[in-house]
């Protein structure tokens, strides 16, 4: 398992670009700190204005410390200069990160094009942007309204795209013959660990009618290995067809499957040539970057997009992507990942290709659990340690801590909602009980218990596939299911939330988690526990009771009692 190195927090600073007269343009800059609920506008009576030579840059294509340092140059002003210097005099001293958003308006669409990753420091001439201390993603709008949560590690789910058309030898886009991928080492490239991975490889599967159905299943990675080109200012991928032979598809047709997705990915991952623009664009009358896959997906909603500006070369792709993944899973920090793994190919002409589109306030792809805010540590761990150590303490568990096997309530709230046209407010859509209710007065009274039960059992088939075996298959019982997953999460995961809990010397539990999970652990560590739940209704009050058996009975370690607060799934499914 990888380690998490310790949180490092980012202050934001903003830099928005915008078109203004005479070729020039203006910069607004806020500055904001992560522990305030506020940000600094930092305008001025009169607006920063710069402008910058395109003609020059054009010339400069070839020596990317050169073009760094003339971008960097031009945008850099005095007063820009001093605002920035002010931003990372604050973060040194709090030791925290600097994330840089570089939001260009719909007045200047030809600044996509430029290679902002090249950027030099105003002061050394140093590199900006190679170093964890200071991320740089660059911000597009997007009319997607959709709210974006994060989820735990352990819920997440990877598919893995590799399309590699039988006849790619008869296309030569701009002169060049495309080359088929090397599918063990696209798979080499997106080592995954702790996290579900769906591969796509087989030819006449990738196709995008195949690719849309994986995604309605729900996945937060897409890695999609395809070659692509800017034809006629649009950018084309060579998919595949039913046959394994080529379908050479506009970009735009994958977005509209992305965007009519009811969540789509909260990452995709373009290994493709000029995914992200050729870099080679600027005219001021066109945005060819913008038309590119990557700002396409980031326009349509996808929360972040990381997509490759230009012809990278097969060496540097090799080298970047292994050590992108590899630091995405210490933390789930996308722009710290891109930031470390820009660093790692630094060596090579194309290292500035790589580009991050991204519309996270956080840069996360997975939120981290722990005790209050992100820079206090918890402080009576001593305390606490020791009345566990005496049975002196009580866990009360809240209802997501087996999320990583059950698919949370609230994202089964939003899917009825949908599904089924709730018409109450938003803020109602994640209530399961709001929901349930609507559906049990438009449907019947047992259709939200069977569809909850039914839903329950299928997500669980899907995201572990490689346990219908030994008996298992899809018919199996959903309290089946149950017991495997987590008797597999047990089994594989040392640090298992519920086997801890188990081997503690605790003589009560209280729940709010309806699954068996915590029964299974402590049956599994030798114990005998006693299931009670709250008996809010008149008919739970038919159920046994271990009271009503043994009514001197006392919880123990030995014998512990586990309170239901929200009931547990066994009865809902007897009952």
């Amino acid at each position: 398992m990888i380690q998490q190195p310790s949180t490092l927090s980012y202050a934001d600073l903003e830099i928005g670009l915008h078109r203004r007269a005479n070729a020039r343009y203006s910069v607004e800059m806020s500055f904001s700190q992560p522990d305030s609920d506020t940000d600094i506008r930092l305008h001025r009576n009169e607006p920063v204005l710069f402008s910058i030579d395109l003609n020059q840059l054009a010339r400069l294509q070839g020596d990317p410390a050169e073009y760094g340092r003339v971008l960097g140059a031009s945008l850099f002003t005095e007063a820009v200069t001093t605002v920035y210097t002010q931003a990372l005099s604050v973060v040194q001293s709090r030791e925290m990160g600097l994330r840089v958003r570089l939001l260009i308006g719909p007045s200047a669409p030809e600044l996509h094009s430029l290679r902002w990753e090249t950027l030099r420091e105003p002061q050394n001439g140093n590199l900006l942007l190679t170093n964890e201390g200071t991320v740089l993603s660059r911000y597009l709008s997007s009319q997607d309204w959709r709210p974006v949560r994060l989820r735990s590690r352990e819920q997440l789910r990877a598919l893995v795209v590799v399309a590699n058309p039988a006849d790619l030898a008869d296309y030569q886009p701009g002169g060049q013959t495309l080359a088929p991928f090397d599918t063990q080492k696209e798979l080499a490239r997106t080592s995954f660990e702790d996290i579900s991975v769906q591969v796509l490889t087989e030819q006449g599967t990738v196709t995008l009618n195949t690719i849309a159905a994986h995604l309605r299943d729900g996945y937060d990675i897409l890695y999609l290995a395809a070659h692509g080109a800017l034809v006629n200012n649009e950018p084309y991928l060579w998919m595949e067809n039913e046959a394994g032979l080529a379908a050479v598809i506009p970009a735009s047709e994958l977005v509209t499957r992305i965007r009519e997705l009811r969540q789509p990915p909260r990452l995709i991952v373009l290994a493709s040539c000029q995914s992200a623009g050729t870099g080679n664009d600027y005219g001021p009358s066109r945005n060819e970057a913008l038309l590119a896959l990557g700002p396409q997906l980031a326009g349509a909603g996808v929360p972040a997009v990381v997509a490759m500006q230009g012809n990278i070369a097969v060496k540097t792709v090799d080298q970047f992507l292994p050590a992108f993944f590899a630091e995405l899973q210490r933390d789930g920090q996308i722009d710290r990942a891109m930031a470390a793994a820009r660093g790692a190919i630094r060596t090579e002409n194309d290292w500035w290709m790589p580009v991050l589109f991204m519309r996270l306030k956080s840069g996360r792809l997975w939120y981290v659990p722990g005790f209050g805010g992100d820079s206090n540590d918890f402080e009576k761990w001593p305390a606490l340690v020791r009345n566990i150590q005496r049975g002196n303490a009580t866990p009360i568990i809240g209802p997501h801590l087996n999320t990583h096997a059950l698919t949370p309530l609230a994202d089964i709230a939003r899917q009825w909602a949908d599904d089924y046209h709730f018409p109450l407010a938003p803020y109602q859509r994640e209530d399961l009980a709001q929901v349930a209710q609507f559906l049990s007065v438009s449907q019947d009274f047992q259709f939200p218990r069977e569809e909850l039960l039914e839903k329950l059992r299928t997500d669980l088939i899907t995201r572990y596939e490689h346990l219908l075996t030994n008996g298992l298959d899809e018919a199996a019982m959903l309290h089946e299911l149950m017991e495997a997953v987590n008797s597999y999460n047990r089994s594989h995961n040392p640090n298992d939330p519920y086997k801890i809990l188990a081997e503690l010397p605790i003589p009560i539990y209280i729940t709010a988690d309806f699954s068996t999970a915590l029964s299974e652990a402590l049956r599994a560590a030798g114990k005998d526990p006693q299931i009670e739940i709250c008996r809010w209704h008149a008919d739970l009050e038919q159920l046994p009771s271990i009271y009503t058996d043994d009514p001197r009975y006392q919880p123990s370690v030995e014998q512990p009692l586990i309170y239901h607060l929200f009931g547990v799934i066994d009865e809902l499914i007897r009952w």
